[in-house]
């Protein structure tokens, strides 16, 4: 999608690649999203029913082709991250300050939550009622979330895309593989590195559609939704993205400066073209091949690349399983009247940094909501009303997501002294130019 794809000597005569195509991705991803508020608008101020239908088809195909590959990909991308961390020196403590980090991390995030929902009152004034809201078709409790881990057969969980429970059998999996060794091992290894690979080449031409994709989902949004209905959640969409932007960039980058002592500038840099599709595509498993990209050209090793970033996918979610339910729950509880205290503020805490593995790293954050509501004893009436303005909110939820997962890595690298600073110093802007070419770190 760039200049670069293709040099004139493979171009044939009197053929000219479009000019737009030779814009960088954040131009094409700005564009796309300029565009999409433009037909979404028109298709709800003209009553354009074809424009509607449209742009949810578009917008619903591309998040289809982003499933399409997540159960394999969290399958094969957890089995061979940890069968590499037998290649990486110190690796139990490796991943025991990845998971620490993580926790920290959403510890600060959810502490945000609740300052920012106390000083706003997000559930004031909206004139919303209980009347509003409706229950959950599924709801999500700590019984179902302990007992979920298992899976019952090998098909169901890839089948109804369970995330948590394929995690669990590539963990297996993997710890399986390590203690028959290496000479056992090979054909499993080699065939699932194969499978892997194929499934981020596939992931990366849907990649390459997401300014397609945003004109669909954005233009969608605004056309179903509107600006009404946005005004009646003035306070709460506001609070989640002030939270998520001062987790973004405020708290990440601090930590950067002063744990990993690197230019927080360069992350942004470095990481920004995950960060703008986690935006869009509102997927961090869907974003996961080139958040490790994107995290390997920050200097961080790749056999420790390959385990941080498939494991922060599914378990590290500072925007859905930190900011958002915190926020979430404070709204429900003034819709609901029902009063909080400190017991309740702290079991929001503790679900978000325990429980954010039952988040899917997929669209939405429902499973994470009905479990903190289920925990604090809320009505999960207040699902329905949070469901309508959803799509708003996870773009900047997604986006916080993987940017902590990118964080984490590069964090615990520096600390470890692996990281590579001049890879990081150096790192270029846009990786979707030429995907193939990125450097590995070894």
């Amino acid at each position: 999608m760039s200049a670069n794809s293709a040099s004139p000597t493979d171009q044939k005569p009197g053929f000219r690649i479009p000019r737009f195509l030779k814009l960088p991705f954040w131009a094409q991803i700005l564009g796309g999203l300029v565009l999409g508020v433009l037909l979404g608008w028109l298709a709800r101020s003209q009553d354009i029913g074809w424009l509607v239908t449209t742009l949810s088809k578009v917008g619903d195909t591309f998040v289809g082709l982003l499933k399409l590959a997540v159960a394999p990909l969290v399958f094969f991308a957890i089995l061979i991250s940890i069968t590499n961390l037998r290649k990486v020196n110190n690796a139990a403590r490796l991943a025991t300050r990845t998971l620490l980090w993580f926790m920290i991390t959403s510890l600060i995030a959810v502490a945000i939550g609740l300052v920012i929902g106390l000083v706003t009152n997000p559930g004031a004034g909206t004139g919303l009622t209980p009347k509003d809201g409706s229950k959950p078709e599924h709801q999500g409790s700590w019984i179902d979330f302990l007992t979920g881990i298992i899976p019952t057969d090998v098909i169901t969980p890839f089948t109804e895309l369970n995330v948590l429970q394929i995690v669990f059998m590539a963990a297996v999996a993997g710890v399986a593989v390590l203690k028959i060794g290496d000479e056992k091992a090979k054909p499993v290894l080699d065939l699932s590195e194969a499978v892997l690979a194929l499934l981020q080449k596939a992931l990366w031409w849907v990649i390459k559609l997401s300014p397609i994709g945003t004109i669909g989902l954005i233009g969608f949004a605004i056309a179903d939704y509107g600006w009404n209905l946005i005004s009646k959640y003035a306070t709460f969409t506001a609070d989640i993205y002030v939270g998520c932007a001062l987790v973004l960039f405020g708290v990440y980058p601090l930590l950067l400066a002063t744990v990993a002592k690197v230019n927080p500038v360069q992350f942004f840099k470095g990481a920004w073209p995950a960060i703008q599709l986690a935006f869009v595509s509102r997927s961090s498993v869907g974003t996961m091949p080139l958040t490790q990209k994107v995290t390997e050209r920050l200097g961080v090793p790749k056999e420790y690349t390959s385990f941080a970033v498939p494991f922060g996918a599914t378990t590290k979610m500072d925007g859905c399983a930190a900011i958002y339910p915190a926020i979430a729950a404070i709204f429900v509880a003034q819709i609901f009247d029902v009063p909080m205290g400190i017991k309740e503020y702290l079991l929001i805490a503790f679900v978000s940094v325990v429980g954010s593995a039952a988040t899917a790293g997929l669209t939405g954050a429902t499973v994470m909501l009905t479990l903190t509501l289920s925990t604090l004893g809320l009505p999960m009436e207040g699902v329905g009303l949070l469901m309508a303005i959803d799509p708003v909110v996870d773009m900047m939820r997604t986006a916080t997501n993987v940017a902590g997962q990118a964080l984490v890595p590069v964090v615990v690298a520096a600390r470890e002294d692996i990281l590579d600073r001049n890879a990081y110093e150096s790192a270029s802007a846009s990786p979707l130019d030429e995907p193939d070419a990125l450097p590995a770190a070894a």
